[in-house]
Order: C-alpha cells, then sequence, then structure tokens
C-alpha cells in the first residue's frame, strides 16, 4: 500500500439534515452574490431556493439570479454567465444546484476575472491551456444532488458542441471556500436521476480504489463511501423521502471530492465524457452505468488489480468476496436493485460504428486519467470495451 498523499482541502463543508438554516451566520466571501442556478424547478420545489435567499439576507448578501445552467454544461452559458457577473459587480458566487450548476460555477468563476475565451484556459483537446492570470470569484456550493462532488473540488466538465468535446476544466485557485451538503435538500429528487447521481459517487470511489496512485488514505475513504452508497443507494431510489438513505448517498459522495483530491480517477470517465459529448442527452451517470460492467471487466480479466475488486465486492455487502469477479456481481445486484440495468447505448443513439472515435475522443479530451488505469488501456481496448458493453 501507497503510504504517501499530498491533501489539501480549503473547503469547509457543513454537512448533515438541516445545515442549510446555517449559512446565514457564516462569514461571507463578498456582500454580492451571482445566484447560479439551472433552468429547472428543482431548487424552488425542494425549497431549497426561498430558504438560500433568506439565509443570504441574513447575511447581508445581496443576490442576482443566473438560472440557465443545463445538463451538461455548454461553454457559451459559462461566459453568459461569467459576464452577467461582471455586468453585476458581483464579488462571489453561489451556486445553488445539482452537478451541472456546480460545474459551471468553476467556469463562471474564472472567466469572471480573466479574459479571453474558456476554452484558452481549457487543458486538452482543443484547448490552449493557458494558466489564468487572476483567481476567480470565490465560491460557495450548496449542493440538490449526491453525485459529482462538485461542491468541494475546483474541476468541473463543460462542454463545447462545436468540437464536439466535453473536458474537465479546473484549478487549485477555484476550490469552493463553503460546502452545504444538506440531505434535506435532496429529497424532491426523481428516482431515475437519484440512481444515475449515485452511481456517478459510487464509480469516483470505485474508480480511486482501482486507480495505479490509489494511496492509504485516499482508499479507506473511498472504501467507506462505496460501503454507505451500495447499502443505502437503493432505498433513496425507492423513496426520495428516506432522510437516513439521502444522508448516507449524499455522505459516499462528497467523499469521493476527498478521494479525487488524492487519487486521480481513470479512464471510465474519460470514455463516458466522449460518450455524452457526442451524445448530448445522455446523462452522465447512465453513460457511467453503461461501460461499467465491461470497464471493470478489462482489468479484471488481466489480474490488473484482484485485491482491490475483492476488497470493494466486501464493501458493497458480499463479506465472503474472495475473487474479482465478485465484484462484477455486486456490481450488477446494485444495478438491479435500483432499476437501472436495462439501460442501452442504442436508446441514446450511440451506433456500433462509433466506437473507435468514442475511444480517441477519450484520451483526446481526458487523456490524463488514463494513468490512473491499473494496467495499460489502448484506444482498441476502449473501442473493445464499448462493444462488449453495447445493446
Amino acid at each position: 500500500m501507497n503510504m504517501n498523499f499530498d491533501f489539501n482541502n480549503p473547503t469547509r463543508i457543513l454537512f448533515g439534515a438541516g445545515k442549510l438554516n446555517e449559512l446565514g451566520n457564516q462569514q461571507m466571501p463578498g456582500k454580492k452574490a451571482l445566484l447560479l442556478m439551472s433552468g429547472g424547478k428543482s431548487a424552488k420545489v425542494s425549497g431549497a431556493y426561498d430558504r438560500t435567499l433568506e439565509q443570504l439576507r441574513k447575511a447581508g448578501v445581496e443576490a442576482v439570479e443566473f438560472a440557465k445552467v443545463m445538463e451538461n454544461p455548454l461553454k457559451e452559458m459559462v461566459m453568459e454567465g461569467a459576464a452577467f457577473a461582471r455586468a453585476n459587480r458581483c464579488d462571489f458566487i453561489v451556486a445553488l444546484g445539482g452537478g451541472a450548476v456546480l460545474d459551471s460555477a468553476i467556469g463562471v468563476s474564472a472567466m469572471a476575472t480573466n479574459d479571453g475565451d474558456l476554452w484558452d484556459y481549457v487543458v486538452g483537446g482543443t484547448g490552449k491551456g493557458k494558466p489564468l492570470a487572476h483567481p476567480g470569484l470565490p465560491i460557495v456550493t450548496i449542493t440538490l444532488t449526491a453525485g459529482t462532488a462538485s461542491e468541494v473540488n475546483c474541476w468541473g466538465v463543460i462542454s463545447n458542441l462545436e468540437t464536439k468535446e466535453k473536458i474537465g476544466f479546473g484549478n487549485p485557485i477555484l476550490n469552493p471556500v463553503l460546502a452545504i451538503v444538506d440531505p434535506e435538500l435532496m429529497k424532491t429528487v426523481p428516482p431515475k436521476y437519484t440512481a444515475f447521481q449515485g452511481f456517478d459517487a459510487l464509480f469516483h470511489n470505485t474508480e480511486a480504489v482501482m486507480s495505479k496512485g490509489v494511496n492509504i488514505l485516499s482508499e479507506t475513504i473511498a472504501l467507506s463511501a462505496i460501503e454507505n452508497i451500495a447499502r443505502y443507494l437503493p432505498r433513496a431510489v425507492a423513496n426520495g423521502n428516506d432522510l437516513e438513505a439521502r444522508e448516507h448517498v449524499a455522505y459516499g459522495s462528497t467523499m469521493a471530492g476527498m478521494t479525487m483530491q488524492l487519487t486521480s480517477l481513470t479512464a471510465q470517465h474519460s470514455m463516458e465524457h466522449s460518450m455524452s459529448a457526442y451524445h448530448h442527452n445522455l446523462p452522465h451517470g447512465a453513460g457511467l452505468i453503461l461501460i461499467s460492467k465491461a470497464f471493470a471487466e478489462f482489468f479484471i480479466e488481466r489480474h490488473a488489480c484482484d485485491e482491490q475488486f475483492v476488497k470493494m465486492a466486501r464493501a458493497m455487502g458480499m463479506k465472503d468476496a474472495d475473487k474479482p469477479q465478485d465484484f462484477i456481481s455486486a456490481l450488477v445486484n446494485l444495478q438491479k436493485a435500483c432499476g437501472v440495468d436495462d439501460l442501452k447505448m442504442s436508446d441514446y443513439g450511440i451506433m456500433p460504428d462509433e466506437f473507435m472515435t468514442l475511444a480517441k475522443g477519450a484520451r483526446s479530451m481526458q487523456g490524463g486519467l488514463y494513468a490512473g488505469n491499473p494496467c495499460e488501456l489502448t484506444d482498441e481496448d476502449c473501442a473493445g470495451i464499448f462493444a462488449k458493453a453495447y445493446r
């Protein structure tokens, strides 16, 4: 086991039911907030919108709304939000929403204080990889979902429709200063999206355990998160008002924000981002589910990290697991319990003749994650995983 790690988590985390009620008592990083939200109704349905405004008023903060974030957020929307923040002289951001809103906050923060286009600063693909000249606007996150862990890290995944790219953008100077993780706000998330988001959180942690960069701290946190998600996600899907289940899944998601700071993910996330870059209607969590079994089987067949798969199978409830294939059994059973075992690539318009294009896109867009793979994964191998997962 690797005993070395470098961990810096500058985000203060207020975790637990009712924690939104404490926002107004916190030291705010500014006086005028850009309230960043999606165009949907989730924040208002959950009651988070009114409660957040009340808490900001209590803290003496003025807020202006930008509610245009969409699923798989677009570069153009990020640039519009940044311009809106500048025009309204906002001095910090309150990101109220799910993963798309939290991811978008990173880009909006950076581009509200830096010149040019977001893609000037993106590393990978057609991005120019320029360093940020100025720190971004401070960010306060209030997550309404349990999935991305973007509430506690400095990365956001943004899509560029013109270039058909979906790339993670971020910088340690963009880490949120405060995160509110209140499971009460997640009770209105529909079952399907509860499952998609929960599996995103699960795979953040399983990929960390599989990664050849895993260390004693990231493994400990990730296995705890995996255990909580596997045990409680089916309950959260079955009954969104089950607050105990929501709490445990939210815990597993937020902990992934730490494991991802300690250990790189693997190409499973690269491959999914390529899928949804070319098929923008594909939810991120659904894409991960579609390829998850075939992706794990690739490394199991090569005995790349057998012990890690056994550890994860045990964390997922198979206490007597003694072979890596037990992880596949646990994964399949969890997908069945959450009603997502019947997803098909073809339902989202993905065709077999795309597999090599998707494979090359994964390496081009997020090739850095390949360094975490427990053994070599070529473009041909990626195409083969897509083919094996296809139906």
